[in-house]
């Protein structure tokens, strides 16, 4: 493979991908994937391979165009959710959500959880809307070596309120007793599923490496 030639599992291009954030090699110039919309997409492949999705109940937290027309094919009943965002079925708030328990066979809320300021709550809602046997992918941003908390939404990071690190995934056992967790080093890197400039100091709580693993959480109820 030469440098920068990489495959897109989601719309098939193959080709140079883009800089995006001061990320190299990040945004797929086809359909606008990211590093980490590739990764999660080879894993829910893997997840989901023998589920019988046509009869499963999905709900898709802050939509992500890159997984919306996929999600909607493949799912029995798909529906989408977000606190802010025009376009989804219900407008809610994840730390205190309007369904009766256990409805959902399947919850995705990517790059989430970073934003939600009782996030254990949050969780907690996801577990109690999850039937038994249910599935809930909720990976976060994994961008220093501890969670960090900040005392204020942080503008220069997209109004996080916090900095996760890997122990921030030590949060869902509260909740669930089974869990997996698969990395960038689960797939192919010619689908380029790192995330790189990471070296860049834009944030003084980064890990200072030139390529970062990202990380995908599989919780079960």
């Amino acid at each position: 493979m030469s440098i920068n030639q990489y495959h897109c599992p989601l719309c098939s291009f193959k080709g140079s991908f883009l800089t995006f954030r001061n990320r190299q090699y990040a945004l797929c110039p086809r359909c606008s994937s990211l590093e980490r919309h590739r990764l999660q997409f080879m894993i829910l492949q893997h997840v989901l391979a023998d589920k019988k999705t046509s009869e499963m109940k999905a709900l898709h937290f802050a939509p992500e165009s890159a997984f919306r027309t996929w999600f909607s094919n493949i799912f029995g009943e798909y529906k989408t959710a977000d606190i802010e965002m025009e376009g989804v079925d219900f407008k809610v708030d994840i730390q205190d959500l309007p369904f009766a328990d256990q409805q959902f066979d399947f919850i995705f809320a990517s790059h989430v959880l970073e934003h939600i300021q009782d996030d254990m709550k949050a969780i907690s809602e996801i577990h109690r809307i999850l039937k038994p046997g249910g599935i809930a992918i909720l990976p976060v941003p994994i961008v220093c070596d501890k969670t960090v908390e900040y005392a204020a939404p942080d503008p220069a990071e997209d109004f996080h309120v916090r900095a996760p690190g890997m122990d921030y995934y030590d949060r869902y056992e509260a909740c669930f007793s089974i869990w997996e967790y698969y990395s960038s080093k689960n797939i192919s890197d010619i689908y380029q599923p790192y995330v790189y400039g990471s070296s860049v100091k834009d944030h003084p709580l980064r890990v200072d490496a030139e390529r970062l693993m990202d990380v995908v959480p599989v919780v079960y109820r």
